[in-house]
C-alpha cells in the first residue's frame, strides 16, 4: 500500500509525458497548417481523421491518459503545500506554478472540447467547419476586445509552461539526468521548446483572428 501513492505519481509523470506531450506538439503542428491558408488545414485535419483506428487511438492513447492526469493532478494540487512565501527560489515557483497552470489547462480544454469535439459528436459540426469557426470565435470582439483570442492565448502559455516544466520535472523524477549541470541543461532545452511551441500556435491564433502571419 505504501507504494500506491509513489507508482501514481509515476504514472501521472509518464501521462503527462506520453502520450499528452506528443499530442500537445502534434496539435500545434497540426493547426499551424491554418498559417498556410484554410486549404492547408483542411489536408491537415483530414489526414488525422483519415487515420486508421483513430478512436481506439483517441479513446486510449489520449482522453483516458488525459483523464487520470487531470484528476490525480487535481488530488496533487489539493494536497500540495507550497511556500513559496517564505522560499522564493526558481523550483519553488516552478513546483506552484505547474499546479496552478494545470488548473488553468483543465477549464481550457473543457471549453476546448465542447466547442469542437463534443459539437462536432452531435451532429452540429463537420470537420470542414472548423477553421471558419475558430477565425470567427478569434476574430470577434467584445466591447473591442478579442476575448476569445486571448483567452486561447492564455490557455497556450500554460499549456506550453506546464509541458515544458513537466518534461524537465519527469527527467528528475525518473532519474533520467542527475547532476546540476545536466539538469540545467535540459530545463534550458525544454524551455526552449516550449516556448517555440507558445509562439507557433500564437501566431496560429493570430493569423485566425486577424489574417496576419500567414506563410
Amino acid at each position: 500500500m505504501r507504494r500506491t501513492p509513489f507508482l501514481l505519481r509515476r504514472l501521472h509523470a509518464l501521462t503527462g509525458v506520453v502520450p499528452l506531450s506528443l499530442f500537445f506538439v502534434e496539435h500545434v503542428w497540426t493547426n499551424a497548417a491554418a498559417l498556410g491558408g484554410r486549404a492547408h488545414f483542411d489536408a491537415a485535419v483530414g489526414e488525422i481523421q483519415a487515420l486508421p483506428g483513430l478512436w481506439a487511438l483517441e479513446i486510449f492513447g489520449i482522453f483516458l491518459p488525459l483523464a487520470f492526469h487531470a484528476v490525480y493532478g487535481i488530488f496533487i494540487a489539493r494536497n500540495a503545500k507550497t511556500n513559496v512565501d517564505k522560499y522564493p527560489y526558481g523550483r519553488n515557483w516552478a513546483y506552484y506554478l505547474q499546479r496552478a497552470s494545470g488548473i488553468v489547462i483543465l477549464l481550457f480544454l473543457l471549453v476546448h472540447l465542447w466547442e469542437l469535439r463534443v459539437q462536432k459528436a452531435i451532429g452540429g459540426l463537420d470537420d470542414g467547419d472548423f477553421y471558419d469557426l475558430l477565425a470567427s470565435s478569434f476574430g470577434r470582439l467584445t466591447f473591442g476586445v478579442p476575448v476569445r483570442a486571448i483567452a486561447y492565448l492564455v490557455g497556450l502559455a500554460a499549456t506550453a509552461f506546464h509541458f515544458s516544466n513537466g518534461l524537465v520535472g519527469a527527467t528528475q523524477s525518473f532519474g533520467l539526468v542527475v547532476t546540476r549541470p545536466a539538469q540545467r541543461r535540459v530545463a534550458w532545452a525544454a524551455g526552449a521548446l516550449g516556448t517555440m511551441l507558445f509562439f507557433v500556435g500564437a501566431a496560429t491564433v493570430l493569423h485566425l483572428a486577424t489574417g496576419l502571419f500567414r506563410v
